[in-house]
């Protein structure tokens, strides 16, 4: 029987950043993959890293390469990533099929998760997460996000859940599971492309280490699952609400009917939402995503310093 390191690859740079017990923050590759349209995401992504670089942590791509799990991507494979048309989206249910058959799979939030906790990386930054979809109460869509949050250990620092999804019910099965909805310098969710959604955040935080002694203090009492750090986008970045709202409900009921199901959904939603609002919501999604991977970054060189 195999084990972990049968599947993983953890590059050098992140390999010393594991041992020496030095800040690194999570990155998915999704975004990358299915979130972005070529060359935006190769640069985004590039760029997201050097982010990470300058505020102190170790950034750690996560992706599937020929069935090979990369903790920490090399350019090429970013640029594989960017350009390819042979990676699937991977949550926590397609990770056995791709692995086994040596396929290339870029990493949701719920797998990225899994994979980090793996390697032993506690912050991870994202756009938006997964959450309840809109009409659930007939499609059952729920992100697997959800459940991967309440039972994997790492902090999830994001812009909200993704306003295409149903914000409150998204907030009410967290609460449900037990997630802590922390809200970084703000009392109120943020709704992915704007600041405010009208639903409020469990906590506010005010600073990364005030953020990383909560981190601390859940896992050192064995209370499992991760946490979301809700960061607003910069109030210069914000997208107009009533524009991002039409294109959201026009999207939808494209949607609808294209008959577009279960993981399709949302990448063809973020895509149509780009094209409706002329490349805006693009612009705010690349600016939320670097203002997350900054807060992560800031909250895992604290976390490294209470580790110590």
């Amino acid at each position: 029987m195999g084990t972990f390191a049968d599947y993983i690859d953890i590059n050098d740079e992140v390999l010393d950043a594991l041992r020496f017990c030095k800040p690194i923050v999570a990155l998915e590759s999704t975004i990358i993959s299915h979130g972005m349209p070529y060359p935006e995401n190769i640069k985004t992504a590039l760029e997201v890293e050097d982010t990470v670089i300058q505020n102190g942590a170790v950034p750690a791509t996560i992706a599937i390469i020929k069935g090979r799990i990369k903790i920490g991507l090399t350019p090429d494979e970013l640029e594989y990533l960017a350009g390819s048309k042979e990676v699937s989206k991977v949550s926590r249910r397609d990770i056995p099929h791709i692995i086994a058959l040596g396929q290339s799979g870029a990493t949701t939030v719920a797998s990225t998760m899994i994979f980090a906790r793996i390697a032993g990386i506690k912050l991870f930054a994202t756009g938006g997460i997964g959450g309840v979809h809109r009409g659930a109460e007939k499609s059952f869509d729920i992100s697997a996000d959800l459940t991967e949050l309440a039972q994997t250990n790492v902090a999830v620092v994001c812009a909200g859940v993704k306003s295409i999804l149903d914000i409150g019910l998204t907030l009410e099965k967290l609460e449900t599971l037990g997630v802590p909805v922390l809200g970084y310098r703000t009392d109120e969710f943020p709704s992915f492309y704007t600041r405010s959604s009208g639903f409020g955040v469990d906590y506010k935080v005010h600073n990364p280490a005030e953020c990383a002694r909560i981190l601390m203090a859940k896992w050192d009492l064995n209370l499992d699952g991760g946490v979301i750090v809700a960061n607003p986008v910069p109030k210069e970045y914000e997208a107009d609400s009533e524009v991002i709202n039409t294109a959201i409900e026009k999207a939808l009921q494209e949607a609808v009917k294209s008959n577009i199901k279960g993981k399709h959904v949302t990448p063809f939603l973020l895509s149509k939402v780009k094209e409706l609002t002329v490349g805006e919501s693009l612009e705010t999604n690349i600016a939320l995503i670097k203002n997350n991977a900054e807060v992560a970054a800031k909250i895992a060189v604290e976390y490294a310093r209470l580790e110590e």
